[in-house]
């Protein structure tokens, strides 16, 4: 996977691309609290990690630590910003307008980091029309003229997973480039469209299970 930073390409592996977004938002809460260098034993300690993994990680970024100084903060955060393009606005279209898509339209959290959800897309006569958080819901067939009109790049898909499939044929066609699956339905899409599923349902599966078994 490719991520750009001051406009060089980077070969990131995965598990480091997934760690990077955890070490701002402790990098954040760090500033906060007026700390203003922070040494990589002490990332390490706080995710539970070797130190030289920490110090891997962040030399994909090309920020640097200082001998006995550690690394400054201000640095770091401005720095993994720019470099997974967090200070970059993207346009995304929400599938499903149940109670977790309702909860991402709301939570600004996606909006701090560059993602902003404009449409919503539904089947429910009860939903359509409706305007959430200044996001409007649409009823699906009116997808392909909007994706005209005001373009997106990303779909969200909270759908029912027996809508999973479709929805993601008719975000390919009109043009997404890349997917965001919540759904526990596993989708099919071809190989220049990026996919990311996430699933609630797994992960508390592996929660439950840990914990009945304690």
């Amino acid at each position: 996977m490719k991520v750009r930073s001051n406009n060089t390409a980077h070969n990131v592996p995965l598990p480091t691309l997934r760690r990077l977004p955890g070490y701002l938002s402790f990098f954040k809460a760090l500033k906060i609290n007026g700390v203003e260098h922070v040494s990589s034993s002490r990332i390490a300690a706080t995710f539970k990690m070797d130190p030289t993994l920490i110090t891997k990680d962040l030399s994909y970024t090309g920020v640097k630590g200082r001998t006995k100084v550690g690394y400054n903060v201000d640095q770091l955060i401005q720095t993994i910003v720019n470099f997974l393009d967090f200070n970059t606005r993207v346009n995304a279209y929400l599938f499903g307008v149940g109670n977790l898509g309702r909860a991402l339209i709301n939570y600004e959290g996606l909006n701090d980091y560059g993602l902003d959800i404009i449409a919503g897309f539904d089947v429910d006569p009860g939903v359509i029309n409706a305007t959430i958080k200044g996001v409007k819901i649409y009823p699906l067939d009116a997808f392909r003229d909007l994706s005209l009109q005001t373009p997106a790049r990303i779909a969200i898909v909270t759908t029912p997973p027996v809508s999973a499939q479709e929805v993601a044929d008719l975000a390919v066609a009109w043009g997404i480039r890349a997917i965001w699956n919540f759904t526990p339905q596993s989708i099919k899409v071809p190989k220049n469209i990026i996919l990311e599923n996430t699933s609630i349902y797994s992960d508390l599966a592996v929660i439950l299970n840990r914990l009945n078994n304690e």
